[in-house]
């Protein structure tokens, strides 16, 4: 928990508990399931929480946003997504029905409603929209734009904040890692790509980019 609150200020007290809950969930069910890699299983909040919460650092939603996690496994990011933007929308997709369960569990304990689960391939799903769509390392990035992009609404998403008025395009945000430059050549998009080492300073966090690409692109 003191990862978490070494970066973000202004949590609730209620985000609070949800947050320090989370540790004892996951591996309760690591035990039945194995969602989570054995070795990382202790370092939870460091390598899947904070990682999550870096798209958190870099995009400020605002309420009534609509967001789809594709392959979000085990629920990262969508699940810390969901506890830091109480009034977004989360739509957590995943192929493997089990790990939705793990989804589902969680949310009820923790009384997440903003959070929705389909067992699905993202391909399949039909008749919903969405003004961003999310990923963490799941598939390249050229598959992530295909899936996600019939999904995504055409408007921009308009707030106000301190510094005034911000527009973003609907699109895909992705967490992926290491030497990028052949899976991007290949998707021929030219997302807008951003260093987490330049938000987080834990080592783990080298190499870790957060991947934005519009429907403008």
């Amino acid at each position: 928990m003191d990862i978490l609150t070494k970066y973000f200020s202004g949590f609730t007290e209620k985000q609070m508990e949800q947050f320090a809950a989370l540790g004892e969930l996951y591996k309760d069910w690591n035990a039945k399931i194995n969602v989570i890699s054995r070795k990382d299983i202790d370092s939870l909040y460091e390598k899947h929480i904070l990682h999550s919460l870096s798209i958190a650092a870099a995009f400020d939603f605002p309420a009534g946003v609509e967001i789809v996690d594709i392959g979000t496994g085990g629920g990262f990011p969508g699940v810390p997504l969901a506890i830091f933007f109480p009034e977004v929308k989360f739509h957590l997709v995943d192929s493997i029905g089990k790990k939705l369960k793990i989804i589902d569990d969680i949310k009820e304990k923790l009384t997440l409603q903003n959070i929705t689960t389909q067992h699905s391939r993202a391909e399949d799903i039909k008749g919903r929209k969405f003004d961003f769509a999310v990923s963490r390392a799941v598939a390249p990035l050229k598959d992530l734009w295909r899936w996600s992009k019939p999904l995504l609404k055409t408007s921009k998403v308009t707030w106000q904040d301190e510094r005034g008025f911000t527009a973003l395009q609907s699109g895909l945000i992705c967490l992926k890692g290491g030497d990028l430059k052949e899976e991007v050549r290949e998707s021929g998009l030219k997302p807008k790509m951003m260093e987490i080492s330049e938000i987080f300073s834990e080592d783990y966090f080298r190499e870790k980019y957060i991947l934005y690409t519009s429907l403008q692109a």
